[in-house]
């Protein structure tokens, strides 16, 4: 199921994409869960009412025309994100002399984990804030995100699959000379609307096997990143057991995997996003996300 946050009437709300992805059917308005982080929370029962909503309800609304939000517009906690989890990512960044951090080995030992800003969440279509970035080095990487949807601690790997609700994508914006000066990543990664997400939620169970799909980023229509999910560094159970070793996962957390080859800082000269520039990252079975810079 295709499930996305979409605004009417001033309100949020949240609706099941219908009839080939033209329309929606409203889940909220129906009765099933005011927003994504509730649903999320009812786990399979609210998963088994939006269905039964779907298969009731004979009203469509057309997609066209409507505002849709990232999947979930205002998480509860930040975003657990991931440094170097492609071979060619993590070669390509300590190659760049931009990785100034405490974890600069080319090849990691272990999953790195880092966090973005909440507030640094925008959806589909929304413009990225470039100008913010006074040192004009704003770079885009392209990400599969997780959604966890039963809450969990210490989470063993061959069990944490059962632990997710389903997945989007990420954009992990990134002001790269910021970056660098402060020795870590969550400066340079949480400016406000730095996080694109989107365009919906899939649930897991249509998305399938993660491994099996490919991730394509485009800047202005030229192809810069493409990779098979399979060649993570570190797959999505052994993230989900990282991350949940000592601390809770709670319904509604979000992990972005890691981005593959081809970012701004990977070229010489690098080639940064600028004002006019237009940003989609395409994932199978998912769909784009689209923004433009300025």
């Amino acid at each position: 199921m295709k499930l996305v946050s979409f605004e009417t009437e001033g309100e949020w709300h949240i609706g099941a994409v219908v009839d080939d992805g033209d329309h929606l059917v409203d889940l909220t308005a129906a009765g099933v869960a005011a927003d994504m982080t509730v649903l999320i929370g009812a786990g399979r029962d609210g998963l088994a009412a939006a269905r039964a909503a779907v298969a009731k309800s004979s009203r469509r609304m057309p997609l066209r025309g409507l505002r849709i939000g990232a999947p979930i517009p205002h998480p509860r906690r930040n975003i657990f994100c991931v440094g170097k989890n492609y071979v060619a990512h993590a070669t390509e960044f300590a190659r760049s002399g931009f990785d100034h951090s405490s974890q600069a080995e080319e090849l990691p030992e272990c999953p790195i984990i880092f966090t973005k800003a909440t507030t640094s969440v925008i959806g589909p279509g929304e413009p990225i804030p470039g100008r913010s970035d006074q040192t004009n080095s704003v770079d885009y990487e392209g990400e599969l995100a997780v959604i966890i949807g039963a809450a969990g601690r210490n989470i063993a790997a061959r069990d944490a699959l059962a632990h997710v609700f389903g997945y989007t994508i990420v954009n992990d914006v990134t002001a790269r000379t910021v970056q660098q000066r402060h020795k870590q990543w969550f400066l340079g990664k949480s400016f406000d609307g730095f996080c694109p997400m989107g365009p919906c939620l899939l649930t897991a169970d249509a998305f399938g096997a993660p491994a099996d799909t490919v991730l394509r980023t485009r800047v202005n229509g030229e192809e810069r990143q493409r990779a098979r999910i399979s060649e993570l560094i570190f797959d999505v159970a052994t993230l989900i057991e990282t991350i949940s070793f000592g601390t809770t996962l709670i319904p509604g957390d979000i992990i972005a995997t890691g981005t593959p080859a081809g970012v701004g800082i990977g070229f010489k000269p690098p080639r940064y996003l600028r004002a006019g520039d237009v940003v989609s990252v395409e994932i199978d079975g998912i769909g784009i996300l689209e923004n433009p810079v300025i």
